[in-house]
């Protein structure tokens, strides 16, 4: 069974960068689409980005620019790096895994963190 586990959330001022990470065990990420999510206080969950099986990622246009996912298959982790951040980005973030996506289309994700806050704040 996949377990992921989300870290890098912190206190960050309008500006700054944050690097999380989502580290996999259990299985192999080899084969999974990795997807990072949101959610902000009172607001819904939302994509934020994806990485697929062959290193293709795809941003929503909040993250484009901005935000940058890679994917470290030897260390069976992968990484959203945040630059430039805003008040707006405030939330808990969340990976989530899919096997064989390739990041286009609808999107179920079995797997799912337990997530990490990030809050961006003066």
């Amino acid at each position: 069974q996949l377990q992921l586990v989300e870290s890098g959330g912190g206190l960050v001022q309008p500006g700054g960068s944050l690097r999380l990470s989502c580290a996999a065990s259990g299985e192999s990420l080899d084969y999974f689409a990795i997807g990072w999510f949101r959610q902000a206080p009172g607001k819904e969950r939302e994509k934020v980005s994806c990485i697929s099986s062959r290193n293709s990622t795809e941003y929503e246009n909040s993250a484009k620019g901005r935000f940058t996912m890679s994917r470290d298959n030897a260390k069976n982790t992968v990484y959203l790096q945040m630059n430039s951040l805003k008040p707006e980005d405030t939330a808990v973030y969340y990976c989530a895994a899919e096997i064989y996506y390739d990041c286009t289309g609808p999107s179920r994700m079995d797997y799912w963190g337990k997530g990490t806050l990030v809050t961006v704040s003066s």
